[in-house]
């Protein structure tokens, strides 16, 4: 069977047109996982993997991109990142191109607060030209918030001050917690079955991101967008930017600016003022979300032929290709360290010094067992020598000359043992203990 030429792909065709598919298809996805096989080589990228307890995907960083990255990444540390679908075409893998990072707890928080900013935005929730105008004379403040809070006590401060003819009428609600969402909603809800106030003021103190979560609920959003009574939302400082801010009819930047917005000063020029500029940040702030989400629609689109993907593809080549000769170094360098270590070993054991050290070792073995036998053959000898002394002592004639006997010799030394061996006139020499007496034969007699 002849198969078509342009059916036949190579392997570079196949791997390309993959990585086209699965960029064109997922695009940008997030991803909750934790981190292994953490890598930062001198060019600057990161390249990691992102696992859990069944699966685990290769990922790269690049440096344009970890340089906002608040914190640096450790292998068992969990994250939430922001990426793309991609595929690394030298070795064929798909992996994660990520474009942003952030601690688990954190960056589920802020991806939910994005996901839902999106979302509402794309249904019409921040639209400006839904926004109500405030009243012209405001008479009635009701205020949503917490009666025990700091934010009322500025608030109150402020509308003493400014316009002390306002009245102020108090909806309680806790404005932090698991429940806070619902009660902030019950509160808006029993302000507008009352109508008894011109404007609607749901507000607090600054805090973290979870103390703020819950002006960032999606039932609170469409709450205050439903709202029959105009709503101005005051959460948090200048710099915090809550769901409820983006869908209110006005933000103001603190609960004490929300105060000024609402009431009049001396030529009420300051209060319109300040709504123009809140009205301003508002339709900004919309524009923004529009032009954000024009933004990530070209380039997903242009992400496909960026060569800057291309780039990347072959630094990313170049980086594994130093990690993988810096392991195959440390290794080859560890195998001659061994190596070494075993000649050097080997080399000590055949070492002149090692035998000569030995050998004197059996030298001073040797000599100390010498000295050993030697003293014990003194000994030994000594011991016989006394024995013979002993012995001969038994047998010696000085012995006999010590219990009183003595010895007689003539004058040519032979010992006299029988009376004819000595004649008159023989001048003989008697051997006693202590001395010798020298006499002279006068008389020779015999016993019969």
């Amino acid at each position: 069977m002849k198969t078509p030429k342009n059916d036949v792909y190579t392997v570079s065709r196949l791997n390309g047109e993959v990585r086209q598919l699965l960029e064109g298809q997922l695009g940008r996805i997030w991803l909750n996982a934790e981190i292994s096989n953490f890598a930062a080589p001198g060019s600057g990228h990161w390249y990691l993997t992102l696992k859990d307890n069944f699966s685990q995907i290769r990922c790269a960083m690049f440096k344009g991109r970890n340089q906002a990255v608040t914190f640096r990444p450790a292998n068992g540390q969990q994250v939430l990142v922001k990426g793309n679908i991609s595929v690394y075409e030298p070795r064929g893998d798909y992996q994660l191109i990520i474009e942003s990072m952030l601690p688990a707890g954190d960056g589920l928080l802020a991806q939910q607060y994005e996901a839902l900013k999106m979302k509402l935005a794309a249904e019409g929730l921040f639209a400006t030209d839904t926004k109500r105008p405030l009243p012209a004379n405001i008479q009635k403040i009701g205020v949503v918030t917490s009666p025990t809070g700091a934010a009322i006590r500025d608030i109150l401060h402020v509308l003493a001050r400014r316009d002390s003819s306002i009245e102020v009428i108090i909806y309680p609600t806790p404005v932090q917690g698991t429940d806070a969402a619902k009660s902030i909603c019950d509160a808006i809800h029993l302000a507008n079955s009352r109508a008894e106030v011109d404007v609607l003021l749901v507000t607090r103190g600054g805090g973290s991101l979870e103390d703020l979560w819950s002006f960032n609920d999606e039932g609170l959003a469409h709450t205050i967008y439903n709202s029959g009574i105009p709503v101005v939302s005051a959460v948090g400082h200048e710099v915090d930017m809550t769901i409820s801010d983006y869908v209110a009819d006005l933000r103001a930047p603190t609960p004490s600016a929300g105060a000024e917005l609402l009431s009049k000063d001396a030529d009420n020029k300051a209060q319109k003022l300040l709504a123009q500029l809140s009205r301003l940040k508002q339709a900004w702030q919309h524009y923004q979300l529009k032009k954000q989400s024009q933004v990530q629609t070209v380039e997903h689109r242009l992400q496909k032929q960026d060569p800057q993907r291309r780039l990347q593809m072959y630094e990313q080549t170049f980086d594994e290709m130093q990690l993988r000769l810096q392991q195959a170094m440390q290794t080859k360098l560890h195998a001659h360290t061994l190596k070494q270590q075993n000649l050097s070993n080997r080399l000590a054991n055949q070492s002149p010094q090692h035998r000569l050290t030995l050998e004197t070792q059996r030298l001073s073995y040797l000599s100390a067992k010498l000295n050993d036998a030697m003293d014990d053959k003194l000994k030994m000898s000594e011991q016989r020598l006394a024995h013979r002394a002993q012995q001969l002592e038994t047998v010696s004639p000085l012995a006999t000359l010590s219990r009183g006997y003595s010895i007689t010799l003539t004058g040519e030394g032979k010992v006299v043992q029988e009376a004819s061996d000595t004649n008159i006139g023989d001048t003989l020499t008697t051997r006693l203990r202590d001395g010798n007496v020298t006499s002279t034969v006068i008389e020779v007699s015999k016993y019969s």
